[in-house]
């Protein structure tokens, strides 16, 4: 938290920071809850906002709500707007400055808030609105937006050792700036950003436990040989191992000498093409000997984590705030029908297990081939308890 506590106002239940200018800070409401202010580098624009986490239910979004805290006399003639945008970043800002601007805006709504105009005022006021405008005066504009659930969640893309800049992914922001109109150009003394995510969680109904299996014949051999894998569960939160049963069958002639277990993630770049990427996040090699006509079966645990794919450029991660660590980006979870309609990137993982299998002897593993099946997981936070 940038600044220090000064007291409160007697009687105001509202504790202030003193930030620098254009950083942002958290005001702890006393009788609420806290809240996130950012200020304009000349002080004269600030954005108050309940929570920065705002959840995508599949069905509905969270919508954004807050106030921005306008100086009047500074104003003169000039109007203040606020902008809800979701922007796909895939560049430096610095190559902005040659004329070439590596970002795409998905989504983007605006509300002028002074002068009021009816019909762009929120028809009715939160309790966090109220309780606001009550405390900072009249000078105090609340906003609302409602989020699309069309829109992809945030997600950065994991940067190289050499990178510099902003990360590329996807973000959402909330912006407040003043102006005579909205074609003129912004300038950043005047202006207010504050970082927001887009977020989803884990069903709290989960489907039936993924199964996949597979047969092979082999030449040289009369009989087949059997894998069968599952999971335990259809879902898995972050840092929680995933349980992978094996049951093999070996009619064959052959021996099988390994067994490897991996999760790949698969990040779908959705914007001018389709681009898919494959990211393996976690991977375990198993010596385990299956002779020829046996059975086998075992379950094992694998986790996969982003402590042990730092080093990934363009690993998909959950949106990050800033001086915040992350993780492994969650699964992206789609209304029926509705992969077409999103832009952006959408995230999915999947377990892979495969078998090597030899004929046996000297020149056995020259020879080897492998037998593999592959099983979806959805890997994602826990709802929280309510009002955490």
């Amino acid at each position: 938290m940038n600044g220090h506590p000064l007291p409160p106002h007697p009687g105001s239940g509202l504790c202030r920071i003193q930030p620098g200018p254009g950083h942002s800070q958290r005001v702890c409401l006393c009788f609420l809850h806290r809240v996130f202010k950012k200020t304009s580098p000349n002080s004269k624009l600030s954005i108050y906002l309940g929570k920065r986490d705002f959840v995508d239910h599949v069905e509905s979004v969270d919508s954004v709500d807050g106030i921005c805290l306008i100086d009047p006399e500074y104003l003169k003639d000039r109007k203040v707007y606020v902008t809800l945008t979701c922007a796909f970043r895939y560049g430096r800002d610095d190559l902005d400055v040659i004329g070439l601007t590596f970002r795409k805006d998905l989504y983007v709504l605006t509300t002028q808030i002074f002068p009021p105009v009816p019909d762009q005022t929120p028809k009715t006021l939160t309790p966090l609105q109220e309780k606001l405008m009550k405390k900072l005066g009249e000078n105090a504009y609340p906003f609302t937006f409602e989020i699309a659930t069309n829109l992809p969640c945030s997600v950065t893309l994991q940067p190289g050792p050499d990178d510099v800049g902003k990360a590329c992914g996807v973000d959402f922001e909330v912006k407040g700036f003043c102006a005579e109109n909205l074609e003129e150009k912004i300038h950043k003394r005047n202006s207010v950003r504050l970082i927001i995510r887009k977020i989803q969680f884990a069903p709290l109904m989960m489907g039936p436990a993924p199964k996949s299996e597979t047969t092979r014949q082999f030449m040289m051999s009369d009989k087949p040989l059997h894998l069968e894998a599952s999971l335990d569960k259809e879902i898995y939160y972050h840092g929680d191992p995933i349980n992978v049963t094996v049951n093999i069958n070996n009619t064959t002639n052959k021996i099988v000498k390994k067994i490897k277990l991996s999760v790949d993630q698969i990040t779908d770049v959705v914007l001018y093409s389709l681009d898919k990427y494959t990211k393996t996040v976690c991977t375990e090699e198993i010596n385990e000997n299956v002779a020829a006509n046996s059975t086998f079966s075992k379950t094992y645990s694998i986790t996969p984590t982003l402590s042990a794919n730092r080093e990934k450029r363009g690993l998909a991660l959950d949106g990050k705030l800033k001086h915040e660590d992350t993780n492994l980006a969650s699964t992206t979870i789609l209304r029926p029908g509705m992969d077409k309609e999103v832009l952006g990137i959408l995230v999915s993982y999947k377990v892979k297990v495969n078998l090597v299998v030899s004929r046996g002897g000297i020149l056995g593993d020259l020879t080897a081939s492998d037998v593999g099946v592959e099983l979806p997981v959805i890997l994602m936070h826990p709802k929280p308890a309510d009002g955490k």
